[in-house]
């Protein structure tokens, strides 16, 4: 195993800065990134086509949710007689209180898969037919149980946060399922359905974030007496909570409240519209190659997908061993091409693609960025703050001016060490290829500083 040591920590410094930038660039649902859901699944459905082929050893915590941390905590605290070992010797044989088990919906989509409980997301049977009329009846059904929370909640835990997290959870996670086979399947009709629902949905989530009775729930929480007797993780929801709220421009008048409304409307429009270009930008670059000479290095595996891919586009007779091969910017052969291939020219070609993607043409997304800052600068004002970075920062423990400090100390720091870096890049790529070359860096003792294998 090659393992990387005594990099200088300037490099180490900008590597683990990038990898949390883009881990943080993941999106959210703004409403649920302060609490933990903590809504229990039953272990399994009660539909077969639903429920996992084999037993499992212990309760299935569905990690796929972010009900999973209360999944967990409540097995730990559990002494329900379902959870013994007999119970899972038949799947009727108890009927554990789940959201879905509530879920009622008319006949005619009663089978939509969206709307049943589930373990894991049915990703095989969802198809784009099943999105609008699941996504609107769940979104009936979650606006009801908004309606009734309205009406009945109070500050406290049990009556405030778990039936919330009840409402947001479902949506998420349906959502969140529907957006991922976009990602990964998608489809013209796909694309329309989610462009039709869409709008929808955002009108409900800013609905629940605008809503005056839980907001004053939170702060009534945050300024009663028991305050003080809360742990510092129920503070910290309840402070997000607050927080979040004002964001979502609960404390707006009803003409800035309209305005803001559109505005987000049409920032959730456009994001999907971004999403798109680059993932039609990606499919829309195809290289093909017929010399297998230009594609020297790659492994078994990118060959066939290079292969498998040329047959999908017409060419019925490539084969991994003879080609033609098809060279995409999907991420199975992007990434095979930039670590294996010993075609720099390649290399270059399928990188500089990749990072330009949707930068030209009809599926320039360079006036959409513009459309987006400039609405995100009008949500700032309307929120009483200078800039959008602001409302960033808002639910941050930094700030604006901590942050460039941040980048400009890491700019000055991590410069040169990033040019040597590409040296690094390069003989790093060259000594998991050629052994000779590896054995004699490492018995010459010509790299020491950089990495030891």
């Amino acid at each position: 195993m090659r393992i990387i040591r005594h990099i200088p920590n300037r490099v180490l410094f900008n590597i683990i800065f990038v990898s949390v930038n883009i881990l943080m660039a993941s999106t959210r649902f703004s409403l649920s990134r302060s609490v933990q859901p903590i809504l229990k699944r039953p272990p399994f459905s009660s539909s077969p086509r639903f429920a996992p082929k084999a037993l499992l050893k212990s309760y299935p915590c569905p990690l796929w949710s972010s009900s999973f941390s209360f999944c967990l905590q409540t097995l730990h605290h559990s002494t329900s007689p379902y959870l013994s070992s007999s119970s899972f010797s038949s799947c009727s044989s108890f009927s554990p209180p789940s959201r879905a088990s509530s879920f009622t919906v008319d006949d005619s989509i009663g089978s939509n898969p969206l709307l049943q409980d589930f373990d894991f997301p049915p990703f095989d049977i969802v198809e784009a037919k099943h999105v609008r009329p699941g996504i609107r009846a769940l979104l009936k059904k979650v606006e009801s149980d908004l309606d009734e929370l309205e009406k009945t909640v109070e500050p406290s835990w049990p009556k405030l946060v778990e039936p919330l997290e009840k409402i947001v959870d479902r949506l998420t996670v349906v959502w969140g399922m529907v957006n991922h086979l976009k990602a990964v399947k998608d489809s013209a009709e796909l694309r329309a359905a989610i462009e039709e629902v869409q709008p929808e949905k955002v009108k409900f989530q800013l609905r629940l974030g605008q809503s005056k009775p839980i907001y004053n729930a939170f702060k009534a929480i945050k300024e009663s007496p028991d305050w003080q007797s809360l742990s510092e993780a129920r503070k910290r929801i309840v402070d997000a909570q607050i927080k979040e709220a004002v964001l979502n421009g609960v404390s707006l008048e009803d003409d800035k409240r309209e305005q803001f409304n559109k505005i987000q409307q049409e920032l959730e429009r456009l994001s999907h519209k971004f999403s798109e270009n680059v993932l039609d930008a990606t499919k829309k670059f195809e290289k093909l190659v017929t010399d297998k000479k230009e594609i020297d290095g790659l492994p078994a595996t990118a060959l066939g997908l290079a292969a498998q891919t040329a047959v999908s586009k017409g060419h019925e007779n490539a084969t991994a061993e003879n080609g033609p091969w098809m060279i995409t910017l999907d991420a199975p052969i992007f990434i095979s091409v930039m670590q294996h291939a010993r075609n720099r020219a390649l290399r270059e070609e399928v990188y500089r693609a990749y990072i330009t993607r949707a930068s030209s043409g009809d599926l320039d997304n360079t006036p959409i960025i513009n459309q987006i800052l400039k609405l995100r600068l009008e949500k700032a004002k309307l929120l009483n703050y200078n800039n959008y970075a602001e409302i960033s920062m808002a639910t941050k423990m930094a700030t604006v001016d901590k942050a460039e400090e941040l980048l400009e100390k890491i700019r000055s720091a991590s410069w040169d060490a990033a040019v040597q870096g590409i040296m690094l890049n390069l003989v790093y790529f060259w000594l998991k290829r050629l052994p000779i070359f590896r054995s004699l860096i490492y018995h010459m003792n010509l790299f020491p500083q950089c990495l030891s294998i």
